[in-house]
């Protein structure tokens, strides 16, 4: 069957089993039972082993996955019958979906993957997976084989996104084909073993209507960063680790002009805008030879030749903040990033260190006269102790004043005294403050939109 012994099994157990197929409503309660099914781990250990003796793995990768899903469906059957082992259908399936996942997939947490109100799956060592659902970090019940087993899925992780992870480069940055971020590290770098972090996004695009309904900002703020959008000021998205601030980044895309060219830059590629002219970069890490390596700042020296109308950076983190700021700065204008941060204060206090720790040669007056120039508005993202992601404010850079980056905050959040810290509350506020881009918004027309947004508070 997989080139090495020859069975024999009927066509229809070739058909893919109703539980790996997507999800249908009448099939919901089949599907649960499935999950349930206890199996002995020495019994399955047994089929494994019988199994991948039979296995030809240069056959198997040729193979498509309907295709595989039926060989092994088989496979499984057929070593069930030979071997006298008294299990049902049900639990064949069940066996033959972890040994199909094992082959091609995560091993025990590809299931995770399908889970669409999971954000991110960590794993911790081969025996301990964590999930984070409605922002909350749950401890789930599946393990890896063993060190050998996550440390192989690791691997083929890497090698999908044509990268590897080794002794020699034991840290590595990945997405699976879903569009999901992946990074690994391994030992001796990892202490407890193999560690796998995925951050999954939705696979419906998230637009801003989106985020107002999920009260992660009002309708006044939505409405006013979409005609920031259009009126192509340059945006920077600050906040923390899960905070949303690639999601925001992807909603407010929508806004660019629908026949603008948009060049994206990112380690690993998680942007998914809303526009159909879209150039994707990515970085890519040194080889064996330690040589070959393109960094973000290489792919936006580039990126400068290519004729964008905005340009995108998945994170400002190195020395590609000062071409960042030079690209916005010289007709670029619309360009959106990202970067980790505290505050929205303290997002424009990190590009300075940024460009102080990367650019010796520039003095601090003359960093700050480029932040003034380049940056319009810094979003500020947060996620309160409920696991609820919010804007926490929305902030104009207005200018300098002497040797001061004057700023002012045009929405905040204003939370309300908790008495269930399991509920989201508070209220989005409007300053009152005229925005100082109002003039940049003139000249795309867009004066009254502004007011009329203005006035809903």
């Amino acid at each position: 069957m997989f080139g090495k012994k020859m069975m024999s099994y009927s066509p229809g157990l070739e058909e893919e089993p109703d539980e790996w197929k997507g999800p249908e409503p009448e099939k919901e309660k089949k599907t649960e039972e499935l999950e349930k099914v206890d199996l002995s781990e020495d019994l399955v250990d047994h089929i494994r082993q019988h199994f991948f003796q039979l296995v030809n793995p240069s056959i198997a990768a040729s193979l498509s996955r309907d295709e595989l899903i039926g060989k092994v469906t088989a496979a499984v059957s057929e070593i069930v019958t030979q071997e006298k082992i008294p299990l049902n259908w049900r639990e064949q399936s069940v066996i033959a979906r972890d040994l199909l996942n094992d082959m091609i997939g995560l091993g025990p947490i590809e299931e995770l993957l399908e889970d669409q109100a999971i954000t991110d799956i960590l794993v911790n060592g081969f025996n301990t997976v964590f999930v984070e659902r409605g922002g909350k970090l749950e401890l789930t019940d599946l393990k890896f084989r063993d060190d050998e087993h996550l440390l192989s899925v690791a691997k083929r992780i890497a090698l999908a996104a044509g990268r590897r992870v080794d002794e020699s480069s034991p840290m590595v940055d990945a997405r699976l084909s879903d569009g999901s971020r992946v990074n690994i590290i391994i030992p001796p770098l990892s202490i407890h073993g193999t560690i796998v972090s995925i951050r999954k996004f939705p696979l419906d695009r998230i637009h801003m209507h989106d985020l107002v309904e999920k009260a992660a900002l009002s309708r006044q703020m939505s409405l006013f960063l979409e005609i920031a959008t259009e009126a192509r000021l340059n945006i920077l998205v600050s906040g923390g680790t899960g905070a949303g601030k690639t999601t925001l980044l992807n909603a407010l895309s929508g806004y660019a002009g629908f026949h603008e060219r948009i060049v994206t830059i990112e380690d690993a590629a998680e942007i998914d805008l809303q526009r159909p002219h879209v150039i994707s970069l990515e970085t890519r890490p040194k080889n064996l030879e330690g040589e070959g390596e393109i960094s973000p700042r290489d792919l936006l020296r580039n990126a400068l030749r290519m004729r964008p109308d905005r340009i995108i950076i998945g994170e400002v983190r190195g020395a590609e903040v000062h071409e960042m700021l030079q690209a916005m700065n010289t007709g670029h204008d619309g360009s959106l990033s990202t970067i980790h941060a505290n505050s929205a204060r303290d997002a424009l206090l990190r590009i300075e260190d940024l460009l102080l720790s990367y650019h010796n040669n520039l003095n601090l007056m003359a960093i700050r006269r480029q932040i003034a120039s380049a940056i319009d508005l810094v979003v500020h993202l947060d996620r309160d102790v409920s696991g609820h992601r919010y804007v926490q404010s929305i902030t104009e850079v207005v200018g300098l004043e002497e040797e001061t980056l004057i700023t002012q905050e045009l929405f905040y959040f204003k939370p309300e005294e908790k008495r269930n810290t399991d509920l989201f509350e508070g209220s989005f506020i409007y300053s009152k403050i005229r925005p100082h881009c109002e003039g940049k918004m003139q000249r795309y027309q867009l004066t009254e939109r502004l007011r009329a947004c203005l006035r809903m508070s």
